[in-house]
């Protein structure tokens, strides 16, 4: 039994929460972060100095740094087919993993901040047409990337890539603007959608 510590509603504790359901592996998670248990007590700093969300305990074994994990439990619990050993298609896998974390993330920090958590700080007009510019540019990478595939971000099957990936669509539907229609990237959240894990972890009403 995993232990997964973070609070359900954080993207990157549902790429734990979600990978764990595609690899059929038994967690428990404990509410940790805003609103809950605060990461910078001493026996969460014990476990990450960065006192950030998630981290795992798997026996002895503690981890943290979200895609790592994710990276992590698809070596350890037999994730070949969603992670394949193979050099060149991991390599695909892991530049898409990469780019969520690096490019994208960053693009829709500042809307999603004004919009979704309402956040003082990001009320800047032109700072947010300037974001949601941004994220609609990489949102645009991405169509392009899933026309081209026609089916899922790293190839025609799904792997560990579209689950942060995945994450990041769904926050890209639940902020509250005016959307360009990326038919591609539509089909992509629908795919999406008919597996268990994006529905309890991804789209369940939570940006």
């Amino acid at each position: 039994m995993i232990r997964i510590l973070g609070r359900a509603s954080s993207i990157n504790v549902r790429k734990v929460l979600w990978t764990c359901v595609e690899l059929g592996i038994p967690f428990e998670r404990e509410d940790w972060g805003s609103g809950f248990q605060p990461t910078d007590a001493p026996d969460f700093l014990a476990l990450n100095p960065n006192a950030m969300i998630p981290v795992i305990q798997d026996g002895d074994f503690i981890l943290w740094e979200s895609n790592t994990i994710v990276r992590y439990l698809a070596n350890q619990y037999g994730g070949t087919g969603i992670y394949p050993v193979d050099a060149k298609a991991r390599a695909r896998i892991d530049q898409w993993i990469d780019w969520q974390a690096s490019d994208l993330n960053r693009s829709w920090s500042y809307p999603f901040m004004s919009l979704v958590r309402q956040s003082p700080a990001h009320q800047d007009a032109k700072a947010l047409a300037a974001g949601i510019a941004d994220w609609t540019r990489f949102m645009g990478i991405l169509d392009r990337q899933l026309a081209r595939t026609g089916g899922y971000v790293a190839g025609e099957r799904f792997t560990l890539a579209d689950i942060p990936v995945g994450l990041s669509v769904n926050r890209w539907f639940g902020t509250p603007f005016e959307h360009p229609r990326l038919a591609a990237v539509e089909a992509y959240y629908d795919r999406l959608s008919e597996r268990a894990g994006f529905m309890l972890h991804g789209r369940n009403g939570v940006a």
